[in-house]
């Protein structure tokens, strides 16, 4: 008999162990500005376990509207965002506190194509007077592509508010704006420049920022400084977690491309490849996850000249790298 009240008691203390729930992760909402290849390293992260690992339940939500990702942070609705620090700039232009993290990419993003049948010459007086007057579809004001486009523009001696006509849509949108020959050249991005190249709507691009640009921070995961004072733990688990990501991504290309697959379900398989070969052969993703005083040299330059970001803004009032030097000390 006693052995039977000892069974019975360890088979009602294993049942209610196996029914009691398992502790729960920490959820991380990431806004991102568009679903893009450029960002595969944070979706690596998210199918390969390395947040799991961490305790974090990460996940991206695609926020199209200008600044809506950026702001959903502000405002508490997520965690983190994915964009430029140029963003933590302006918003401490107004007051508020946002910082970057984590580099995922460092290099300018973004390619300017023609429409089939147009040629434009080399990078120089020649482009400038080919491109006058004509209509360039770009993102969005305040966007990075935006950015670069009057960036590049004024480099050549061009004005963008009057020289030509800068017609600012939805990423992807420029697809249809050049098929429909509503714009003449567009600034484009990964999948949709292959897409568009596949389709026989442009030719390859004619000027290859991340090349030209060199090492630019492009995309960094920002949060609020709030975040970095009250839960470091959950910051650095999170950065951990995306170093090991960029590094994964980096040493197996065909896992990488099997994420991609997942998280792009719809698209041509030779296409996505293409996409990935590009990324990896333009040096698109962040090596180590720093953020480096050049790159964001770039990235000011780039919206100053603009005249997007107003007043120069330092490194360290926008950018935290302590939780990278962590892992590297």
């Amino acid at each position: 008999m006693h052995m039977r009240v000892l069974l019975a008691a360890l088979l009602t203390t294993l049942g209610l162990a196996a029914a009691s729930p398992a502790i729960s992760a920490e959820k991380i909402i990431i806004g991102e500005p568009v679903h893009g290849t450029g960002y595969l390293p944070l979706y690596v992260g998210i199918h390969k376990g390395f947040f799991a690992e961490e305790g974090l339940d990460v996940q991206t939500v695609t926020m199209l509207a200008a600044g809506a990702h950026r702001n959903a942070t502000l405002t508490k609705q997520s965690w983190g965002f994915i964009g430029g620090p140029e963003h933590n700039a302006f918003v401490k232009a107004k007051g508020g506190e946002l910082r970057s993290v984590v580099n995922i990419v460092n290099r300018g993003n973004v390619y300017f194509v023609a429409r089939k049948g147009l040629t434009p010459p080399p990078f120089g007086k020649e482009l400038a007077d080919y491109l006058r007057g004509k209509t360039i579809a770009t993102g969005g004001f305040g966007s990075t592509p935006n950015s670069i486009t009057r960036y590049v523009l004024t480099t050549l001696g061009l004005n963008p508010q009057s020289d030509v006509v800068l017609q600012e849509i939805a990423p992807g949108n420029e697809l249809a704006s050049l098929q429909s020959k509503q714009a003449d050249f567009a600034v484009t991005t990964e999948p949709f420049l292959t897409q568009g190249i596949q389709r026989g709507v442009w030719n390859e691009p004619f000027y290859n920022a991340p090349r030209e640009l060199g090492p630019y921070a492009y995309s960094t995961i920002n949060i609020r400084q709030e975040s970095i004072a009250t839960e470091p733990e959950t910051v650095r688990k999170f950065v951990r977690a995306m170093s090991k990501a960029l590094q994964f991504t980096l040493k197996n290309k065909e896992e990488a491309l099997a994420v991609a697959k997942k998280e792009f379900p719809t698209m041509n398989v030779d296409d996505l490849m293409a996409t990935i070969n590009r990324s990896f052969e333009d040096k698109m993703w962040s090596e180590d996850g720093m953020v480096t005083p050049q790159a964001w040299d770039m990235g000011k330059k780039v919206v100053m000249t603009a005249n997007i970001l107003k007043e120069d803004v330092a490194y360290d009032a926008i950018i935290n790298m302590s939780f990278m030097k962590e892992m590297t000390q």
